[in-house]
């Protein structure tokens, strides 16, 4: 198993090191990333234990640990979304206090707590049992909440990149022989063969105009 570039870091560097090559020492920056948004320190164990413990990297105690943790967060986000506040009830005071303005409509926990001046700790006092719940659970439920937009934004992306990214571009393939592919980039196909369409789209000077013309040639073939 290896990484990809949405799963971790290393998944980054090594496609980098294997795509584009380099000609000095790697230096690996946030910014190489275009996945980052999905690999931040804080979900690192929710990103790589179960790849861990598939491995057998991962014992039966930190396994426990982690899998208590991840449905104590799936509870809590339930417990928020199930959870709404009236315009006309008595929590109703509350929130306004919590937000700093009315509540001028009806509203889940969970929608509350997208608002960046809504904090997380305050709501908890909602929550049946909120006063026992993790500093690490709630952290990792308001990060998930405030930023899912584009959480599920860039999911998308990934969702859509990984439908051709590991379609194999075969060793005998004549890249002179694609239509409509220009000459530069028909060497430098040959020269560092990628061995996936993936591969190909990261290297520098592959165009996605080239990377379609790939798809079509490997569909043709697979007919």
């Amino acid at each position: 198993w290896c990484p990809g570039r949405d799963e971790a870091y290393i998944g980054v560097m090594i496609d980098d090191l294997i795509t584009r090559g380099t000609q000095e020492p790697y230096r690996m920056f946030t910014s190489r990333a275009e996945y980052r948004l999905l690999l931040r320190e804080d979900n690192a164990d929710l990103r790589l234990t179960e790849k861990g413990r598939v491995l057998g990297l991962v014992d039966d105690e930190r396994w426990q640990a982690f899998a208590t943790k991840r449905t104590a967060i799936g509870d809590l986000q339930d417990s928020l979304k199930k959870q709404w506040v009236r315009v006309d009830s008595a929590e109703s005071a509350q929130v306004e206090d919590i937000w700093g303005k009315p509540l001028l409509k009806e509203a889940s926990l969970m929608e509350l707590l997208r608002r960046p001046e809504v904090d997380v700790q305050r709501l908890l006092a909602f929550v049946d049992g909120g006063d026992g719940i993790a500093g690490q659970v709630a952290e990792q439920v308001e990060i998930q909440a405030k930023y899912a937009g584009y959480i599920v934004r860039q999911q998308s992306e990934i969702d859509k990149s990984l439908r051709y990214d590991h379609l194999k571009l075969p060793d005998t393939i004549d890249y002179k022989g694609i239509p409509g592919l220009s000459n530069e980039v028909s060497e430098k196909l040959k020269s560092q063969r990628p061995e996936t369409l993936g591969q190909a789209s990261r290297m520098p000077g592959i165009t996605p105009a080239a990377i379609s013309l790939l798809l079509v040639y490997l569909k043709k073939k697979s007919a």
